[in-house]
């Protein structure tokens, strides 16, 4: 039998369904803060009813935007370090974060992961591992990125999954679902327009939940919420939305234009 190292962790279970949530990530944009008001102005629009909303504004904005949201919607920095305060240079501290209300902080994120071609050694997920566990600690929420590059998605759902398997082994110990929201991204869809077909979603995020239930726990893999995050925009929205095992989005370049709300609207009305 498989061993489930916190099998008797209790996770509440969703008995109404997990509830939808939609993050926009601005990335490094935009590059005039002018632009900044009509870009609240798009999330404002959203009806948060049925759907968590968080935005990822780049470093530079996170301070003049995120006491601008008025619909419930939540920021979400880019990135954060894990020891706090101090002489870290460079860096975004989650006690920050927790002084001016922020509830949710993004890790992971292929880009960060050295998607975009830094030439500095990649983020592990051991590294992503010890970040989560000080959001955590903190009293914040974390989204944890995952996904594949096209060399491995060529190889089929198998290798998918083990890849994906590598990211999320290290996390474990720590996925509550009230807590941890997983952003899958297949890399190779980043800003390519390129769409993984909702079968291709629907079958990934199975696999990743089916190995949350056998080496976490089945509370944990009904409780946790899953995002799809590739090119997703108001177009595909709908479809990639009645998949099953989509909890949400993580919406990067439609997330800058004012249809960001159509694709909360459409998550929203398929899981109601």
């Amino acid at each position: 039998t498989k061993a489930r190292p916190i099998e008797t962790r209790r996770f509440p279970r969703l008995t109404m369904g997990r509830r939808p949530i939609v993050g926009g990530n601005w990335k490094c944009n935009p590059a005039e803060i002018s632009k900044l008001d009509g870009l609240v102005a798009n999330i404002n629009a959203c009806d948060t009813s049925g759907c968590d909303v968080y935005v990822c504004p780049s470093p530079l904005h996170v301070g003049l935007v995120y006491n601008k949201f008025t619909n419930g919607a939540c920021v979400a920095p880019q990135n954060c370090n894990f020891k706090g305060c101090g002489a870290y240079t460079g860096e975004m501290a989650v006690d920050q974060m927790v002084d001016m209300g922020m509830k949710w902080c993004l890790i992971g994120h292929s880009e960060r992961r050295g998607e975009f071609g830094l030439p500095t050694p990649v983020e592990s997920s051991e590294l992503l591992a010890t970040k989560c566990k000080y959001i955590l600690e903190k009293g914040m929420k974390c989204i944890y990125a995952i996904g594949e590059p096209l060399p491995i998605r060529e190889k089929g759902i198998d290798a998918v999954l083990a890849y994906c398997v590598e990211q999320l082994t290290p996390f474990k110990d720590i996925l509550d679902p009230e807590k941890v929201v997983l952003a899958y991204e297949p890399v190779w869809s980043i800003g390519t327009g390129v769409t993984a077909t909702p079968e291709q979603a629907q079958e990934t995020h199975a696999a990743i939940r089916k190995w949350i239930s056998e080496n976490v726990s089945a509370a944990c893999a009904e409780g946790i919420r899953i995002q799809y995050g590739g090119s997703a925009n108001a177009k595909n929205a709908p479809e990639l939305s009645a998949c099953a095992d989509v909890d949400g989005f993580l919406v990067g370049g439609a997330s800058l234009k004012p249809e960001f709300a159509e694709i909360v609207a459409a998550i929203a009305q398929a899981k109601a």
